[in-house]
Formats: C-alpha cells, sequence, structure tokens
C-alpha cells in the first residue's frame, strides 16, 4: 500500500471515527445533551453548545444525495484511479457524508440507496466509502 494519496489527520475530536472505521463501524458524533446527531464532529453540540458528546454506530446505509465523476488528478497518488466517483451521502441518521462510491456505473441517480463498506489504504488507515445497496 502507497501513502502517495493524502491521509485523514487523527485528532482528539474525530479518533473514534477513524478507530470505528478500522473496526469496520461507521461511527457517529451524538450530543447527549439535545440527541443531535452529525458529522463531522466537534468538541461542542452546534445545536445546543453542550460539550457532553458521545459516539454510537451508524448504519451504515444511506442515499445518494449527489456525485461528481473527478478525472484530473489533483494528487498524483490518484492517476491510476481516474475516473473516480465523490458522492454525498446522506445517511439514514440524518447527516451528510462525502466520500467515494466503489461501483463503477453510468445508471446512478439521486435517491439511491447505498452501504458503508471500508477499504484500508495504508497501515492502520482504513476509510468509509459507500457501495450500491
Amino acid at each position: 500500500m502507497s501513502a502517495a494519496k493524502p491521509l485523514p489527520k487523527r485528532d482528539t475530536t474525530n479518533g473514534p471515527f477513524w478507530d470505528g472505521a478500522r473496526e469496520g463501524k461507521l461511527m457517529l458524533q451524538v450530543c447527549r445533551a439535545c440527541g443531535d446527531t452529525r458529522f463531522p464532529p466537534s468538541h461542542v453540540c452546534p445545536r445546543c453548545l453542550s460539550a457532553d458528546q458521545a459516539w454510537e454506530q451508524a448504519s451504515g446505509e444511506g442515499t445518494i444525495e449527489s456525485w461528481i465523476d473527478m478525472h484530473r488528478a489533483y494528487w498524483d497518488g490518484f492517476k491510476g484511479d481516474l475516473p473516480y466517483r465523490v458522492v454525498l451521502v446522506r445517511l439514514a441518521e440524518g447527516p451528510v457524508v462525502m466520500s467515494n462510491l466503489t461501483d463503477n456505473t453510468d445508471n446512478l441517480r439521486m435517491g439511491q440507496p447505498v452501504r458503508a463498506v471500508f477499504e484500508t489504504v495504508a497501515e492502520g488507515v482504513v476509510l468509509p466509502k459507500f457501495a450500491l445497496a
């Protein structure tokens, strides 16, 4: 595996997300005060400003909100992947996440169901991606 592509930067806020991905789990942050489920994570809830945050495993299910096909590699590490598809996925739990679609199809449509899959891209680094359900 090559690290020619940019890798996520793990920190104290997003650590549980990346730990979950290594275990094949899609994790979302949930506010214990108001119940807001969100991504990306933050130190305080953007809805009620509570610092009482928890992590819960998401279903991994969602629907396609939008997508774009990338035909240019902005980093050399992506040249071999061209073209690749970037999708916005509305998770069943509510948040919208950006990732890649693993399926190569011309029959994509908004609202199409997808499920999370996990790809090891470097030692200890696993990225959640999505496949058609």
